[in-house]
């Protein structure tokens, strides 16, 4: 396929126990602005006016529990920030508002920061270094890792 007929992800869905809770959350620590709800079933929210980029939903989780560890089901849900310091104001957004992080890596294209919404569905937070200083082997390929960064110089960042 050429970069014409690729799709690209455009929203994630999660299903919540308590609608009210995820919508602060996912308002309030993640920075993003609820653009409609149905009522106490649904609510679809975004960044810069976009229709939603995270969609959630109590349709077959209202008051229930998160899944077990080492079940199937979503990892995380990625969020790419376009630059290092909104990274930081992200991370420290979070943190102010009591998210505990479960790590940080620096995977050598990416610093990334994780942590749970309060349904326990994973989050990614990251910022992509620049694609030329990215770690390759000498054959070209990425060579990705899970390094240890400083989390404290990233928060100095924040302002």
């Amino acid at each position: 396929m050429d970069m014409m007929t690729k799709p690209c992800i455009g929203h994630t869905h999660l299903k919540v126990a308590d609608l009210d809770r995820a919508i602060a959350f996912w308002r309030d620590v993640m920075g993003m602005d609820l653009v409609q709800r149905y009522g106490d079933q649904a609510a679809f929210l975004s960044w810069g006016g976009y229709h939603h980029h995270i969609g959630l939903n109590t349709w077959h989780s209202k008051g229930g529990t998160p899944p077990a560890p080492h079940h199937t089901g979503l990892y995380h849900v990625a969020l790419l920030y376009p630059t290092r310091q909104a990274l930081a104001v992200a991370t420290k957004r979070a943190l102010d508002a009591g998210v505990q992080l479960q790590g940080y890596a620096d995977h050598g294209v990416s610093l990334a920061v994780y942590f749970e919404d309060p349904d326990g569905n994973g989050i990614e937070i990251y910022w992509d270094k620049p694609e030329q200083d990215w770690p390759r082997g000498a054959d070209g390929s990425l060579k990705m890792g899970n390094a240890a960064f400083d989390l404290r110089a990233l928060l100095a960042e924040a302002g």
